[in-house]
C-alpha cells in the first residue's frame, strides 16, 4: 500500500471510530452509567471522564489542565513532521504504521480536551444526558474539555486469601482501567514500535552473524 494513503487512512479510521463512539456515549449514557457487551460481565461500556493523563493521572489545578492540553498539541505537531519525514524516506510500513496509530490516538484525545467542553453540557453522575451544541454553553472554555473513557473490562475479581500478607482478605479487581479507542490505538502503535524496533535487532545481529 502506498505510503500515504496508509497514514492517512489510518489517521481517519481510528479518529473516526474514536469520536464517533464517544459523541454517542456522551449523548446517549449518564456519567457512571454502563452496559455489558455481548452479555458478558467482564466487558463492558462503562461512560467515565478523564481530567488529566492515563488511568486518571492528573497535573492538578487549572493551569496544569492547560499545561497538559497545550503539550499534546505541540507532541502531536512534531510527531506530524516526523511521519512526513518517514514517508519522504520511504521507511517500512510497519514504522509508519506504528507512529500513524500513536498519532491519530493522541489527536483523539486532544479534540476531547480541546473542544468537548465548549460543545457539550455537563454530564451528570447517574442524572441527566449532555447535550452537544447547547444553548446555554458548554460545561468547560476551550481547551478545557475532559476525555471521554467507556471501555472497561474487569475480567477477575474477588478477594484475596487471608493468608497473603499486607492485602489477605481484601478485595481485588483485574483490569481496573477505563479508556477509549484512541488509547487502544495509541497502546498497539507502542506495541509496533517495539516489535519494529527488536525485529530490526536480531536482523542485524544474524547479519553480523554470517559476515564473520
Amino acid at each position: 500500500m502506498n505510503r500515504k494513503l496508509l497514514v492517512s487512512l489510518t489517521l481517519f479510521l481510528v479518529l473516526l471510530l474514536d469520536q464517533c463512539l464517544k459523541i454517542w456515549v456522551k449523548t446517549h449514557m449518564a456519567y457512571g452509567e454502563e452496559f455489558q457487551l455481548f452479555g458478558w460481565d467482564g466487558a463492558l461500556i462503562h461512560f467515565v471522564e478523564n481530567n488529566g493523563m492515563a488511568f486518571g493521572l492528573s497535573l492538578g489545578a487549572k493551569y496544569g489542565k492547560l499545561f497538559l492540553t497545550l503539550f499534546r498539541i505541540t507532541a502531536v505537531s512534531f510527531l506530524f513532521v516526523y511521519l512526513f519525514r518517514l514517508i519522504r524516506e520511504k521507511a517500512e510500513r510497519t514504522l509508519l504504521l506504528g507512529f500513524s496509530l500513536i498519532q491519530a490516538g493522541a489527536l483523539g484525545n486532544i479534540i476531547d480536551s480541546v473542544f468537548y467542553g465548549y460543545i457539550f453540557s455537563e454530564s451528570s453522575f447517574h442524572g441527566g444526558i449532555a447535550t452537544l451544541f447547547p444553548a446555554e454553553g458548554g460545561y468547560a472554555p476551550l481547551l478545557y474539555g475532559r476525555v471521554v473513557d467507556m471501555l472497561y473490562f474487569p475480567l477477575f475479581y474477588g478477594t484475596y486469601p487471608d493468608w497473603i500478607p499486607a492485602v489477605g482478605g481484601n478485595a481485588y479487581l483485574f483490569f481496573r482501567p477505563v479508556f477509549n479507542i484512541a488509547d487502544v490505538a495509541i497502546s498497539a502503535g507502542v506495541v509496533l514500535l517495539l516489535y519494529f524496533y527488536f525485529t530490526n535487532i536480531l536482523r542485524k545481529k544474524k547479519h553480523a552473524t554470517e559476515e564473520e
